[in-house]
């Protein structure tokens, strides 16, 4: 994840990265653009195109955004066989599922509506990395998307920050999952849920309780997932932490 600032002059400002368009939002520092760097990105030389100014007079600049190469940890399990592969019985439910989030993170308010700082949504630390690999019973699985906290049962969630509720449900493998919209495509996944406050349509502000950490969906024990996508690009909770926490 990348925040760049863009000390433009008046007029409007468009960025472009990674082949979408990047919505730049302004206050009184300037004209900023978050850009996500999605957990698959090869490591490489990558153009940003930003222009600005009225359409009659529009300026262009081109920088270059290296990606360097790293190396997640891989972590080898021995689980329930039922961790690893769904029944057959569950697999229309679960491409349901994977169709309904898609359409989430492509759809997201033109207005930002997070502001600053983000927080963390539980006290305590993550105790399981973003972008590890996961091989369970010798299957290599999906990579880790999000940060996994150790948090006990019962334990108070709170938004990272302020945004409207597009999702709060239970779904296959997350769990009662709450999705928050933070705007300009950014959005906060909290997944395992033991019980969920909030509903989809509600407008929630930085600390406000959404639930309770559980061990809801495939998962062997109490924690709180949180995964973050910017653009559809996943990245870690952490780097936003980093970027635009306190």
């Amino acid at each position: 994840m990348l925040s760049i600032a863009l000390r433009q002059p008046s007029g409007s400002v468009r960025v472009h990265a990674f082949g979408k368009d990047i919505p730049a939002y302004k206050d009184d520092d300037g004209w900023h653009a978050i850009i996500g760097i999605d957990l698959g990105t090869k490591p490489g030389r990558y153009p940003v195109r930003v222009e600005s100014g009225a359409a009659l007079s529009v300026a262009q600049t081109t920088y270059e955004l290296r990606v360097e190469p790293k190396t997640f940890r891989t972590r080898r399990l021995t689980v329930d066989e039922a961790f690893v592969t769904p029944p057959a019985s569950e697999l229309p439910r679960i491409e349901r599922e994977a169709a309904r989030l898609a359409a989430t993170w492509s759809t997201t308010s033109p207005t930002r509506l997070w502001t600053m700082p983000f927080a963390r949504p539980v006290p305590h630390e993550a105790n399981s990395a973003f972008g590890t690999r996961s091989i369970l019973n010798g299957k290599r699985r999906t990579d880790h998307s999000g940060a996994d906290f150790l948090s006990p049962a019962g334990t108070p969630i709170e938004a990272p920050n302020a945004g409207r509720v597009v999702l709060a449900q239970s779904l296959y493998f997350s769990g009662n999952t709450v999705i928050i919209d933070h705007g300009l495509g950014m959005f906060s996944m909290l997944a395992h849920l033991s019980k969920i406050d909030v509903q989809p349509g509600d407008v929630v502000t930085t600390g406000q309780r959404i639930g309770l950490v559980g061990s809801t969906g495939r998962v062997t024990g109490p924690h709180l997932h949180w995964a973050v996508r910017v653009n559809t690009a996943r990245v870690d909770p952490l780097s936003l932490l980093a970027t635009l926490g306190s």
